[in-house]
């Protein structure tokens, strides 16, 4: 048979989901990844050792050869970080351990150059919010509409962030009109709600995507992540930022994201299409008051409840009251309480995260069990003279292949 002369980034997300980071297994007489779990490798070579060294401490470059140690990078880690990239069309992505640890890198990597000031777009995850008002890292934040970016900007910005669609209103941007309005600015797109399963951010102008590998990237509750696709030159600084602060990504979790990367399609797709007909439903319901749910589609839905959002989390039986998201299983919970907690109350109430909002994550159950659940918990009607209903408007969700 004739080998595959396909080009990597021409195979559609499906066929990379399972093959990408993986391509040198039969030839290692292998059909599974190895999982390599050492923190230190031999070396005879001390001269060799300290030109890959040198080389690394100015580049960043990951070395050339066998590994030296964990903390400089693993092989089953560099596995699904080569996914990774070749998922969402990068040069190159850097994995941490956890999508916290991989955001606070990248502002660690743009304040070394002097940068501090970062222009970010409501509602973000809650902890991301926290970490750029807090100024913990030294971080200065304007927080701006869409259409005000461009004004926010200044000499010193480092970056525009954004989360399309949002934690956990499910608000989306214009990405790349965002992205033109950024200029020479670098644009990063936190895009673990939709994965590259839904959307590409590079594609649209995006010069940074972060993940929480956490949530649907790992897809089984089981593992904690983050991860940056980003070009060749950026990634070199994240390496040297994981390098110096330790914020490395244990190997059997890069052996776990790079499994659950195989499923991600399946996964999306399937949950997608419950959570578009469980929108629907909450929709038409009387107890409902408002249904997010985006136009990119996707797994996730926001509803404000008119019954007490706290009793709906207290009734569930079958959908766990959990926060994180993209698991297997369906997770509920209300972000004012946790998610969002540490955003100030004005904060979350203007970028839309109400005291009745609720966030879903749909898992991969059947669509009746999870409403027979969903009806139960909602109780009983309430006479209310609250707005009408509404359901944010969807489209067709694009599984993009391209």
């Amino acid at each position: 048979m004739d080998a595959d002369t396909t080009p990597v980034d021409a195979r559609a997300v499906d066929t990379l989901a399972v093959h990408a980071g993986r391509e040198d297994l039969a030839g290692l007489g292998l059909h599974a990844p190895p999982i390599d779990l050492s923190t230190t490798y031999p070396s005879y070579d001390s001269r060799g050792e300290a030109a890959r060294i040198d080389a690394f401490a100015a580049t960043g470059e990951a070395p050339d050869g066998p590994p030296v140690y964990g903390r400089l990078g693993n092989p089953t880690v560099a596995r699904f970080e080569t996914a990774l990239a070749r998922l969402e069309g990068a040069e190159a992505a850097v994995a941490f351990a956890s999508g916290m640890a991989a955001l606070s890198a990248v502002l660690l990597a743009q304040h070394a150059t002097q940068l501090r000031h970062v222009v970010a777009v409501r509602p973000l995850y809650g902890c991301s919010d926290h970490l750029l008002t807090a100024g913990l890292l030294g971080t200065e934040v304007t927080w701006a509409d869409p259409e005000g970016v461009a004004d926010a900007i200044r000499p010193d910005t480092a970056l525009v962030m954004v989360e399309s669609p949002a934690n956990p209103t499910l608000a989306e941007v214009d990405l790349a009109a965002l992205a033109e309005a950024c200029g020479a600015v670098p644009l990063l797109v936190d895009n673990t709600f939709a994965t590259p399963v839904l959307q590409r951010p590079l594609r649209s102008g995006a010069r940074l995507v972060l993940h929480s590998a956490t949530k649907y990237l790992g897809g089984h509750g089981d593992v904690l992540g983050g991860v940056v696709a980003c070009d060749e030159a950026f990634a070199r600084r994240l390496r040297q930022i994981r390098f110096a602060t330790g914020g490395v990504l244990h190997p059997l979790a890069g052996y776990l994201l790079l499994r659950g990367l195989a499923t991600l399609p399946v996964r999306v797709r399937a949950a997608s299409a419950t959570a578009a007909e469980l929108a629907a439903r909450l929709a038409d319901d009387p107890r409902v008051l408002r249904v997010h749910y985006p136009k990119v589609g996707g797994a996730m839905v926001a509803f404000e409840s008119r019954t007490d959002p706290h009793e709906v989390i207290g009734r569930v039986r079958l959908i766990t009251p959990a926060v994180s998201l993209g698991s297997v299983d369906t997770l509920i919970q209300h972000p004012a309480s946790i998610s969002h907690r540490i955003v100030p109350e004005s904060d979350r109430t203007s970028s839309g995260v109400s005291d009745r909002l609720l966030r879903m994550s749909v898992g991969l159950e059947d669509v009746e069990d999870l409403w027979c659940d969903l009806d139960q918990a909602l109780g009983e009607a309430v006479a209310s003279t609250a707005a009408p209903i509404t359901l944010v408007e969807t489209e067709e969700a694009q599984f993009a292949d391209a």
